[in-house]
């Protein structure tokens, strides 16, 4: 992922929530930018930029920024001159694209200002910014504060310049469509032979259980809820962020009590109570050289086995079957949609990852799985997982939200994948929003969007997308 290390995802996304609990006081903030335009979107030919303003704390420190096409190709830089009380960044967007802006500081502004040749902001050297980091201040850097969610003096902005027209960075291989077609009729072939276990929950008028599912070369596992009554009912499967970790299987009940039956799927071929699996945490660079020994063709039909399952059960509505995920969950809800477009009533992703794996290669920052662009094998295994590739396949209609300073699941991307699925879409721009585990307060809008269409849903109405949400 861009300016996380691979090795530190899942530590990233499991101890999120934590890791803001304990942070305690926000990261504070000594600049503020609005951009010229408040949704953050442009039309080719505009000019891209953001009104920079001091505060909410008094700057400390001397700013320099980078203006780079979709995180990958520096087009402009430049140092902030606050001492008028504001500053521009600006461009003119000239193709479609993301606009990514980096501001770093790069030296302490000198306080005192009564030494001989001392200037009123003038600044000190200092050591350069770290460009990531965890959630704490930055040892590395000796600065503090910032936009991202790191603490290390790190801010971004994005912009949008006629995203809907961004198009794929690679073309799409003529045998994608025949290698999965494939591996869904060998799967077909297995049996699926469910074995469910009960589990006690303390949540009242629920059924719930583990299940086992065998599927093509491993086994499915998750947890199935389900309201404790006669009936047949809408279901929604929940697919998992990266990392490996245990599923939560009160909150797998408290779906049923929506309403729900409901299926939560463990991205793994381990139990849903176990924390582990013996399953390594650097497995998203398994079998990357060759497409089928890949660990996402396995993850990707034991997606597609639950699915099967659900479809055998006599309490299914028969109608109605959701998707939903963020990240690495996005991602598998993406390809499960175009692996099986007949049978998705709705697509519900936050921040989707596994989209333009090959952007490295064309002028764009890649972000998760992060596979190496160095490696031409890798490169070409990456286009038979990637979401691009599965999204014009997809017939559902979709509800995908992005940051625009997403490094993990890059928007270039995003936007990539969306502009190949030819059904209705309604795509949710968060302009200010990193990844979702670095900064859950500024992506809120995506989750509260999908509890509404779920509770649409659940009730036996439509998903009409909106297109473009402001």
């Amino acid at each position: 992922m861009t300016r996380i290390r691979a090795r530190f995802l899942f530590a990233l996304l499991a101890t999120a929530w934590l890791g803001l609990a304990q942070r305690g006081a926000p990261i504070p903030q000594q600049l503020t930018f609005t951009p010229y335009h408040a949704n953050g979107i442009y039309d080719v030919g505009e000019t891209v930029g953001w009104t920079v303003t001091p505060g909410p704390v008094a700057p400390t420190y001397a700013y320099k920024w980078t203006l780079r096409r979709n995180n990958a190709v520096v087009l402009k830089e430049g140092k902030l001159d606050l001492s008028s009380g504001e500053d521009k960044i600006e461009i003119s967007g000239d193709q479609p694209e993301m606009i990514y802006a980096a501001i770093e500081p790069y030296a302490n502004l000198v306080a005192d200002t009564s030494a001989p040749g001392a200037a009123a902001g003038s600044a000190s050297p200092a050591p350069r910014a770290a460009p990531a980091g965890g959630p704490g201040r930055s040892a590395e850097s000796g600065y503090a504060g910032g936009n991202t969610g790191r603490n290390n003096g790190l801010y971004a902005v994005g912009a949008a310049v006629a995203p809907a027209k961004i198009g794929l960075s690679t073309p799409r291989p003529d045998d994608f469509d025949a290698f999965w077609d494939g591996k869904l009729a060998a799967q077909d072939k297995v049996p699926i032979n469910p074995v469910l276990t009960p589990v006690q929950t303390d949540v009242q008028g629920v059924e719930l259980s583990m299940f086992v599912l065998d599927a093509l070369g491993s086994k499915a596992h998750g947890y199935i809820a389900k309201p404790a009554e006669e009936g047949r009912f809408p279901a929604l499967i929940q697919l998992q962020y990266a990392g490996v970790y245990a599923l939560n299987a009160r909150a797998a009940a408290q779906r049923a009590v929506e309403g729900w039956l409901f299926l939560n799927v463990d991205s793994h071929d381990k139990l849903p109570s176990d924390a582990s699996g013996n399953v390594p945490r650097n497995y998203q660079t398994i079998g990357n050289t060759d497409r089928e020994k890949s660990y996402f063709l396995n993850m990707y039909l034991r997606d597609s086995r639950v699915l099967d399952y659900l479809l055998t059960r006599p309490d299914w509505d028969g109608k109605t079957i959701v998707l939903t995920g963020g990240s690495m969950g996005g991602q598998q809800s993406l390809v499960l949609a175009g692996l099986r477009p007949g049978k998705i009533t709705a697509v519900l992703v936050c921040v989707p990852a596994g989209a333009d794996t090959n952007g490295d290669l064309h002028g764009r920052k890649a972000g998760y799985p992060n596979w190496p662009s160095d490696n031409p094998d890798v490169m070409k295994t990456a286009l038979y997982f990637d979401t691009v590739n599965f999204a014009s396949r997809i017939k559902a209609p979709v509800m995908a939200g992005m940051g625009f300073i997403d490094t993990i699941s890059p928007p270039a991307g995003v936007w990539t994948a969306l502009n190949q699925i030819p059904s209705p879409k309604e795509l949710l721009p968060m302009i200010e929003s990193e990844h979702d585990n670095l900064t859950p307060q500024k992506g809120r809008a995506c989750p509260a969007r999908t509890k509404e269409i779920l509770d649409l849903l659940v009730k036996g109405s439509e998903f009409h997308p909106t297109g473009l949400k402001p």
